[in-house]
């Protein structure tokens, strides 16, 4: 899973910190969204739906580290 927040069309509302079941956006010190625990993450595309600024993007792709070969 993978939440990219646009920090430039952000404008710290706090509406993705409220609305996130996860509990796991947090305001950055930037005072704009910040995602802390992206491994709790369970894309439910909460966020990006209630952001009034249309500035999350949730994909539900999630990181699969590339295989070894020990051959």
């Amino acid at each position: 899973m993978a939440v990219l927040i646009n920090k430039e069309k952000c404008i710290g509302c706090g509406t993705c910190i409220i609305n996130c079941p996860m509990d796991v956006i947090r305001m950055g010190d930037d005072k704009k969204a910040l995602v802390r625990y992206p491994a709790d993450c369970m894309a439910c595309g909460a966020c990006s739906f209630e952001c009034t600024q249309k500035a999350i993007q949730v994909t539900r792709e999630r990181y699969e580290p590339p295989a070894i070969s020990w051959g």
